[in-house]
């Protein structure tokens, strides 16, 4: 059993809470937040429904909850405006993905550090370089949820178990991830295999699947935004499975989001790719066979963010006064 730590006791912060305490793969769960007081209600809740969930402790309140916290879930900061990208957001929350990166080294030094807060790929790494973790340790959710997000539609057009079918979304979170097509898998056929040998499948169905991506993968969190303001239950059930795959030491296959050592001749910066993941953190990362115009695609999502590390460093140095 271990205990994991949530920083920011907002929308998300409190959703992961209570899907890892229905999880039964921790001992306690301490949510911090500057605002000790949401924390402390978020966390009284949560607790009043531990009689009916395995056991497990829910505590809330400041940066001392963290304590000793075998993995530390960030999701302080800004959420995401109606229209806005993940990139708008960075300036937003870096200072508080610094502040909380002093309490973590501090408080957790023994951590896995999941980072959830966006723009994700660019606080990932940014949390590696204020934490001083290896790189191993500091993981970010990276594309979990754009990969669930795509099974779940590919099910809706199939009517396959979503569960059933095998499919990653690569790169950036954000406006230039990609989905690896090459890569989807029902029963071991592709999905062009699958469709022609289905019978009741259009034809055109796969094409029509590819067209269909921005709208119910790519740019779906917008949609959802603008109907409720946030999203925060999917994101939770994401960090609710890569924290079991650490916990239990599991080894699974998560498209997480790590630095990256040359895979397809990509480094220094960290991206969504197939990792195997466990109790040390990110294991290794799988370089799946990608097709060209996905290996461009995959190429181009790392000069995205590595615009944002770029800006992020900007930022830094403009706050040391050294610009």
């Amino acid at each position: 059993m271990a205990k994991i730590g949530i920083i920011g006791a907002g929308q998300v912060g409190a959703s992961c809470a209570f899907a890892l305490a229905q999880a039964g793969v921790a001992e306690e769960i301490a949510l911090a937040d500057i605002k000790t007081e949401k924390a402390a209600g978020e966390a009284l809740d949560i607790a009043h429904g531990v009689p009916l969930l395995p056991a497990v402790r829910v505590t809330g309140g400041g940066y001392a909850e963290i304590d000793g916290a075998d993995v530390v879930v960030m999701t302080a900061g800004a959420n995401q405006a109606p229209n806005e990208t993940r990139r708008d957001l960075l300036l937003k929350n870096l200072s508080v993905m610094q502040d909380a990166a002093r309490e973590i080294a501090r408080r957790a030094p023994a951590c896995v550090l999941l980072v959830v807060t966006n723009p994700v790929d660019a606080l990932t790494r940014a949390a590696l370089a204020q934490t001083g973790f290896s790189p191993e340790r500091v993981l970010g959710s990276g594309t979990v949820l754009d990969s669930q997000r795509l099974r779940f539609m590919l099910s809706e057009h199939t009517g396959v178990d979503a569960r059933s079918i095998h499919a990653y979304v690569l790169g950036e979170h954000g406006d230039s991830e990609l989905p690896a097509w090459s890569t989807v898998s029902i029963a071991g056929m592709t999905l062009e295999e699958y469709c022609r040998d289905c019978g009741g499948c259009d034809a055109h169905l796969p094409g029509r699947m590819r067209e269909a991506f921005d709208e119910n993968v790519r740019h779906v969190a917008n949609a959802i935004i603008a109907r409720k303001g946030a999203t925060f239950y999917a994101i939770a059930v994401a960090v609710r499975r890569i924290c079991e795959a650490i916990v239990r030491d599991e080894h699974s296959i998560l498209t997480v989001s790590s630095l990256l050592r040359g895979e397809y001749g990509i480094s220094d910066v960290c991206l969504s790719l197939p990792c195997v993941v466990g109790r040390a953190g990110v294991l290794r990362r799988i370089a799946v066979n990608l097709a060209e115009d996905e290996l461009a695609a995959l190429r181009a999502s790392a000069d995205a963010v590595r615009a944002m590390d770029v800006r992020a460093r900007a930022w830094k140095y403009a706050r040391q006064g050294v610009m």
